[in-house]
């Protein structure tokens, strides 16, 4: 069994300049209730399937198979009308750090998180910059929250 331990940050579109290409990302929910989620990911040429179950906001069970391309696609073409999310994603080393951020598109348009996975909760790490508030915390920041109830349809935004 994989545990992900994984805090999650909104970020300063004026500060974040990403220092390496993006890669498309593209995921499709199969299932999505109750702290359980399964999703269809693709990303640049890789698929992947993932099923996870929250612990809590900070630690998750991960279970991640690579798939081959081709059925990915025909997974998240049969499953069309399930909540999808889209975004480019940025990896960068920062202070020895790996930093995940995505630049969320479509109907999560202007939103732009930045997540850190850490050996143990209470693992310390240097915070960038253009690190604005923690949402770890926070369900709606949920990719799986975001396929369903996208940030353009919030009436309060950070």
């Amino acid at each position: 069994m994989g545990i992900e331990i994984e805090r999650k940050f909104l970020v300063d579109k004026n500060l974040f300049k990403p220092s390496v290409k993006g890669e498309l990302l593209h995921q499709v929910y199969l299932k999505r209730n109750d702290g359980r989620s399964v999703r269809v990911r693709i990303i640049g040429t890789n698929a992947f399937i993932t099923i996870k179950s929250t612990i809590t906001a900070m630690v998750k069970n991960e279970f991640e198979y690579a798939i081959p391309l081709k059925d990915a696609q025909e997974m998240i073409e049969i499953f069309k009308d399930l909540p999808a999310i889209k975004k480019i994603r940025y990896q960068q080393i920062i202070a020895g750090d790996e930093w995940v951020i995505d630049e969320f598109l479509d109907e999560n348009e202007g939103l732009l998180m930045a997540e850190i996975e850490l050996p143990s909760t209470s693992t310390s790490f240097s915070k960038p910059a253009w690190l604005l508030k923690e949402v770890t915390d926070d369900f709606r920041f949920h990719n799986s929250s975001l396929a369903a109830f996208p940030f353009k349809a919030w009436i309060e935004k950070p």
